[in-house]
């Protein structure tokens, strides 16, 4: 599609939306960016823009005379598709977008995109590191120019701010959410990866049967030549690998944290291996990474097979996950007081991501809960505590419905707080020296805080404050 000259209404002023206002400006475009939250300041928001005082901003009401000249609508992440507005334009016969199918319509080189429930940072990040060094290492040797590696989408990055940068040797390495796939129409990645799929986003899909359509929608413009990289171990992406293996060209590849595959990378035995061409090679043993948890095994599984079929040299992908720490609020080591390890995992905002947390625990942990209901269960997430945790503390809307569930499995030792101050020292006084405190609190940050970025950087900050 060509933008020049076309009116668009971009909904939602958010980071998102600032990106794609400034990447229609690019193209040629008359974007309007506009947001129902009338209490937003019009020239705090143009500020934001390329164009500032200049940018066209509205807010609050929509005015009929807008909705009669639109060519297209471009839809922050954050607006569901079924928000009044989207369906009367939509109605309309206006042309609905997202802003991850702009930004593909409009970038040049190839794109790796990766979805999923849980994993999406850290594999995005992991793959982004793998393909960036090796790009590096080829212009290093070449002396020449041999791509640039771009890390985007829902890791914090809007993909709509570096498409106009992109050239053909460029690879695009995107998080993608499925708020992202219900906006695509040509979005084409030539290798693709769904890590897992587990109950989440529910209030916004309404069943688990469309949540599992829209992200298995991240391969349904695959073909020829293509890769999609699934786990082995999701019955749902087995089901969908394997009729994907039947019915088109699309190459599958897969990973295990449980049996050999026959094509893909497994683990065996504290070993990773792959399995390609009929031969099956160790690559290395887990105790190499620097990352925890047999989750993050997978995620590696994950990207070594994204990476090896966009061409990177399996010694180059190795040597950068030997070297790979973890992504800020995923598991995160924070400090060592008074013999307690603290751990931010504040990215754990379901209950599946916070299981893997838990699981990856190696000592007695006070665990830190609660947030935002998201229409999830607590089950087993409290089946997993095992052992492992000691104590559980609560915060924020879910507290109850999660003290309720805890109590039910026979779980008590449950302690409430009104806010992250007062449980971060809870957490203090009820730990000893050998134990962890984690915060991953299987709930959404919202409410309480702005993202979970925020939730985590003031955990760390806290317990920057504790007493040594």
């Amino acid at each position: 599609m060509t933008y020049k000259n076309k009116t668009a209404l971009i909904i939602g002023a958010g980071i998102s939306g600032v990106a794609a206002y400034d990447l229609l400006i690019s193209a040629g475009a008359k974007p309007i960016l506009y947001d129902a939250n009338e209490k937003l300041d019009i020239e705090e928001v143009k500020k934001r823009t390329c164009e500032l005082e200049e940018a066209y901003v509205i807010v609050g009401e929509l005015p009929e005379v807008i909705k009669c000249t639109l060519d297209l609508v471009v839809l922050s992440p954050g607006v569901p598709t079924d928000t009044g507005l989207a369906l009367e334009l939509k109605q309309r016969g206006i042309f609905i977008t997202g802003e991850i199918e702009l930004a593909y319509t409009i970038s040049k080189g190839k794109l790796i995109a990766i979805t999923g429930t849980n994993g999406k940072t850290t594999t995005t990040a992991l793959t982004g590191q793998i393909v960036s060094d090796y790009l590096k290492y080829i212009a290093s040797v070449s002396k020449l120019y041999s791509g640039s590696a771009y890390v985007v989408g829902n890791i914090g990055i809007p993909y709509t701010s570096v498409a106009m940068d992109t050239r053909e040797r460029d690879i695009t390495i995107a998080e993608i959410s499925s708020f992202q796939l219900e906006t695509i129409h040509d979005f084409h990645p030539q290798v693709s990866a769904i890590l897992n799929i587990t109950p989440d986003h529910l209030n916004r899909h309404h069943t688990m049967e469309e949540y599992i359509r829209v992200k298995e929608e991240i391969a349904v413009n695959q073909g020829i030549g293509d890769t999609c990289v699934l786990n082995y171990e999701d019955a749902k992406l087995r089901e969908f690998g394997e009729n994907l293996e039947k019915s088109s060209t699309v190459k599958v590849r897969w990973f295990s944290s449980a049996r050999e595959v026959s094509s893909g990378c497994y683990y065996d035995d504290e070993m990773i291996y792959q399995a390609k061409n009929g031969v099956k090679s160790p690559l290395m043993n887990i105790h190499e990474m620097r990352l925890l948890g047999m989750h993050n095994v997978e995620n590696v599984m994950a990207a070594i097979c994204m990476c090896d079929a966009i061409g990177v040299p399996m010694e180059n992908i190795l040597k950068t996950i030997r070297e790979f720490k973890a992504v800020e609020h995923r598991i995160e080591y924070v400090d060592t007081v008074r013999g307690v390890e603290y751990y931010n995992d504040s990215k754990g905002t379901n209950p599946d991501a916070a299981i893997k947390a838990v699981l990856a625990m190696n000592r007695p942990t006070v665990l830190i809960g609660g947030g935002y209901d998201k229409g999830n269960t607590f089950d087993e997430w409290v089946e997993s505590f095992g052992t492992t945790v000691k104590a559980l503390v609560l915060l924020g809307q879910t507290a109850d419905k999660i003290e309720q569930c805890a109590l039910a499995h026979g779980f008590t030792k449950i302690y409430r707080a009104e806010d992250l101050e007062e449980t971060v020292k809870i957490c203090a006084d009820l730990a000893e020296e050998g134990d962890a405190v984690l915060l991953s609190p299987a709930c959404a940050s919202w409410g309480m805080f702005p993202n979970y970025e925020v939730r985590g950087k003031m955990f760390k900050e806290l317990v920057g404050k504790l007493e040594k």
